[in-house]
């Protein structure tokens, strides 16, 4: 029985496809929504501390790693539009399995990411109202957290704008004050320095490359342009761009920040606390005013990052379960009255709960970046074979299929191995199990691995809402 044409059966049954509406600036304006403007707020004293003093260097080391990777992600993209990232990306340029352990880390990232927000704000609201401890405060918002989730209640992209619009506002208001503040103290001069990019008797390489490695939580979250690949028009470009973009707008911006903080507060070693040092920065040169108005920026940052971070972590395991990844009894268990996997929501704030309580935002940060950067490593890999080798020799181009991902690579690379050695142990026992319970299920690698299904648990909507 012959088929008939294509164009025939398109025209009976016409493909399903997402209506491409989205332009460049959307995909842009997106990304900085996910990353926040003040990324490198939160992270900004234990960064100098680490780095002793030269938190602007590593901002700079961690920009260019993550251009040369958003370039590998953008291109890869074009090629595999789908929600489940660099699980997809490893998954189809490199090895089934090894996308599986992609996918493993990607969970450890949705695991710890509210752990890293609510530790952020915690840390601030402990600062603005002191006479309650930091345990309460982790308590309290764990409670509300967990109590929206449940009922389904889900922050809006209006909300993320008003949200964004604020950040801006308090942001803007700090480099006035502080461009002013610095001309007023010493001139001009008090603008330009080299200080903030290298100070003789405190630069350490290795102190500068562990706390880059922290340092890259600014640029977390930038992947997430590339799950819009079906949504925007012309997405070979625009993906690519998009991607780039943000990272370069992060960058820029962030040093921009970090180097007016700098000028501020040269001495690390004085910050009343390091972990929300930012704020007494914009305290120097804005008053209690601006001091309260960042400190509630992070603080609804950190809980608007924490109320989506437990919605994605609740959605992956329960995708997880639903595919029988993990236990569907427990894991894909949905509430018969609100449809919610409930028993993964309590289980992600059981994790933030123990995590924020035992780990520090420093610890907490770079078990992140531990998966984080070994999926950033993956995509720089696959993207390498898929342009490269698997490219007819006549396409493949040196420079742009080969080099720079390969570059990309090497920057996430280093900075992987940057990270500290008990970050490394407890991220190398995740993986370790993920590596073992993927044998396990595929009868030593010999059949095609469970799949994580990341494009299903943020479609289906099982929080409701």
């Amino acid at each position: 029985m012959t088929r008939p044409p294509k164009a025939e059966v398109e025209k009976l049954d016409p493909p399903r496809r997402l209506r491409r509406v989205l332009k460049l600036r959307d995909l842009i304006f997106y990304g900085i929504v996910i990353i926040t403007p003040i990324a490198p707020v939160p992270i900004y004293g234990i960064a100098q501390e680490l780095s002793h003093g030269h938190i602007l260097i590593c901002i700079l080391l961690a920009g260019v790693a993550m251009m040369l990777t958003a370039f590998s992600y953008g291109r890869m993209a074009s090629l595999y539009p789908s929600a489940g990232s660099a699980y997809v990306y490893v998954g189809h340029g490199l090895n089934a399995h090894l996308g599986f352990v992609a996918g493993w880390a990607m969970t450890l990232d949705y695991l710890v990411l509210p752990i890293v927000a609510i530790i952020q704000a915690a840390l601030a609201m402990e600062r603005l109202i002191p006479w309650l401890p930091f345990p309460a405060w982790v308590a309290i918002f764990i409670v509300l957290i967990t109590a929206l989730n449940l009922r389904g209640i889900r922050a809006t992209a209006r909300a993320n704008i008003v949200l964004l619009i604020g950040m801006f506002v308090v942001i803007g208001a700090f480099l006035l004050a502080a461009v002013w503040y610095l001309f007023h103290q010493q001139g001009l001069h008090g603008l330009l320095s080299t200080a903030p990019f290298y100070h003789p008797a405190t630069f350490d390489f290795r102190l500068v490359a562990t706390a880059t490695s922290f340092a890259a939580l600014t640029y977390i979250g930038f992947d997430g342009v590339t799950t819009l690949a079906e949504d925007v028009e012309n997405p070979r470009r625009n993906v690519l761009l998009a991607t780039v973009s943000v990272c370069l707008f992060t960058t820029i911006f962030s040093c921009i920040l970090v180097y007016l903080a700098q000028l501020i507060w040269p001495d690390y070693r004085t910050f009343p606390s390091v972990e929300t040092a930012f704020m007494d920065v914009t305290r120097r040169v804005g008053g209690s005013l601006l001091f309260q108005g960042m400190g509630v920026v992070v603080i609804l940052s950190s809980l608007g990052g924490c109320l989506a971070g437990q919605v994605a972590a609740a959605r992956v395991l329960f995708a997880m379960g639903r595919d029988d990844v993990l236990p569907r009894r427990f894991f894909g268990y949905l509430d018969p009255v609100s449809g919610n996997p409930i028993l993964n929501v309590l289980l992600v704030a059981l994790v933030a709960l123990v995590g924020s309580l035992l780990l520090s935002l420093e610890h907490a940060g770079e078990l992140l970046n531990f998966g984080a950067f070994l999926a950033f490593m993956g995509v720089n890999l696959g993207a390498i074979r898929q342009y490269y080798f698997l490219q007819s020799r006549e396409k493949r181009r040196l420079l742009v299929d080969a080099m720079v991902p390969m570059f990309g690579f090497l920057f996430c690379l280093g900075i992987w191995l940057s990270l500290p050695l008990l970050t490394k142990l407890i991220g190398g026992a995740w993986l370790l199990a993920g590596i073992i319970y993927d044998a396990v299920k595929t009868s030593g690698f010999r059949t095609h691995p469970a799949l994580l299904d990341f494009g299903e648990a943020q479609d289906d909507n099982p929080l409701g809402g």
